[in-house]
């Protein structure tokens, strides 16, 4: 016969076992919901994705010494869906921009159950550049004042949203101008098509308009003064108990931020192959100088820039209030930049900030398709390179100069560009200061190519 005192013995003992062993056996699913197409985010998505970085890191002793792990990733054309499947529970992290996150982070603590951790940056640009306002290429609007009484469409409650709203009011434009919902897909479809009189969107829908020839830009984000960026929210639940894999998928961003700046020219040709975003317009933004700073550094501005937003997000959507001493928490990066040998405290008094006439980068630069990227000691010398290979048939993929006025990057064929009396070539993001600086010095405004058939900004 069955000894069944001895049976419920055993099991009981397994239980303790069990219970005391948390981790044997167990399986560890790390959902992370990204957006591949938001360059900004790259870093905290498809790059970890497709390089397989967080295996590299995950913790395998100790109380992890027989889990078993699940990484999945999800992609996103936007925040709000990864917020909605957070809340779900079906997934872990999120990477979304500035607007979404205090979305995330608010509408979490509004359950009264359930919080979320911000806990890095992915990508910034101190002054807002990445979110944009760009019109049909063949629009004759050429500022913000010529879209009184017309339409502007824009991904409502994203940063390119917060932005045209305090571009509107700072312009005395509130209530004149209407805006319409419109998806970053649906938008550059209906600027392609003539369609809608201006699209705002964040990076890179802007440039990719530009590189496509369908879209001018005529408002950058930086003329807002309110900077842009991404980052990584996590479950609080989750982080409270597996802390050492949190700390694995910050190690493991840190590296493909990493990945990215050694070889900015290789990891947009990569990425392309990755997204279907165009490689060239990759390069505008993670190359030296170029649109994303890669900085995992929760900085005191980032944090003011997001009460700003939060206080706009209640205004204008009547989201809920926000404790950002409970939510913004830097200890997991810190964690991670020490087990990376990396100095956090540095990196957090560094910022980058676009500078007009930056001595320490060459003022334009060509990619060659057989020769790769070459840079010039002044953009008349790009304009006579690039003249020259276009008359021989070489292939350019693009040329890239810096705006006079603001030292932001941008495509040499979206500029306009002004050429002086002893042959200085001056670059400009916006025609009328093209125009006033030829007025002032003389000269006149030339076209990219001899022709002027390339020449976006003259069309």
């Amino acid at each position: 016969m069955m000894n069944w005192k001895r049976l419920i013995g055993c099991s009981s003992l397994g239980i303790l076992f069990l219970l005391s062993n948390p981790a044997l056996a167990e399986r560890i699913t790390i959902g992370i919901g990204h957006q591949s197409m938001v360059t900004n985010t790259v870093a905290g998505g498809i790059v970890l994705e497709k390089l397989g970085l967080i295996e590299k890191y995950l913790p395998t002793d100790g109380d992890y010494a027989d889990a078993e792990y699940e990484i999945i990733f999800r992609d996103y054309d936007s925040g709000p869906p990864i917020t909605n499947q957070m809340m779900a529970g079906n997934l872990e992290f999120g990477v979304m921009g500035d607007y979404p996150l205090i979305v995330n982070g608010a509408n979490f603590q509004a359950t009264g159950r359930h919080e979320t951790r911000f806990i890095t940056v992915t990508g910034y640009n101190r002054q807002g550049t990445g979110n944009g306002i760009v019109v049909p290429v063949a629009s004759d609007v050429h500022s913000l004042e010529e879209l009184a009484g017309k339409r502007i469409s824009t991904p409502v409650g994203s940063a390119a949203w917060g932005m045209t709203l305090k571009a509107l009011r700072d312009a005395g434009l509130d209530g004149q101008i209407a805006i319409v919902d419109q998806s970053p897909p649906v938008g550059v479809a209906n600027i392609a098509g003539n369609r809608i009189d201006a699209h705002a969107d964040f990076g890179p829908w802007s440039e990719v308009m530009e590189f496509r020839g369908t879209g001018r830009k005529i408002f950058d984000g930086s003329e807002a003064g309110v900077p842009t960026f991404h980052g990584i929210v996590v479950r609080k639940a989750f982080a409270d108990r597996y802390p050492e894999v949190v700390e694995a998928v910050l190690q493991a961003t840190l590296e493909a931020q990493q990945w990215i700046r050694e070889d900015p020219m290789r990891a947009a040709t990569q990425l392309s192959e990755w997204t279907g975003v165009a490689k060239e317009v990759l390069y505008l933004y993670l190359s030296e100088g170029g649109i994303s700073t890669l900085d995992a550094t929760i900085k005191p501005e980032w944090v003011e820039a997001l009460q700003y937003d939060h206080a706009l997000l209640q205004e204008e959507r009547n989201i809920p209030d926000l404790d950002f001493d409970a939510w913004v928490d830097d200890s997991y990066i810190r964690s991670a930049y020490a087990a990376s040998g990396l100095d956090y405290a540095a990196d957090l008094e560094r910022m980058v900030t676009p500078m007009a006439q930056n001595p320490d980068l060459s003022p334009a630069q060509i990619w060659f398709a057989d020769e790769g990227i070459v840079e010039y000691e002044s953009v008349a010398d790009m304009v006579a390179a690039y003249r020259t290979a276009d008359s021989e048939g070489r292939e350019v993929y693009s040329t890239y100069v810096y705006d006079h006025h603001s030292g932001i990057k941008m495509f040499g064929k979206a500029a306009f560009l002004a050429e002086m009396p002893d042959g200085e070539v001056v670059a400009f993001m916006k025609r009328d200061d093209s125009l006033a600086y030829v007025a002032d010095n003389g000269g006149e405004m030339i076209a990219l190519a001899a022709s002027g058939d390339e020449s976006l900004a003259m069309k």
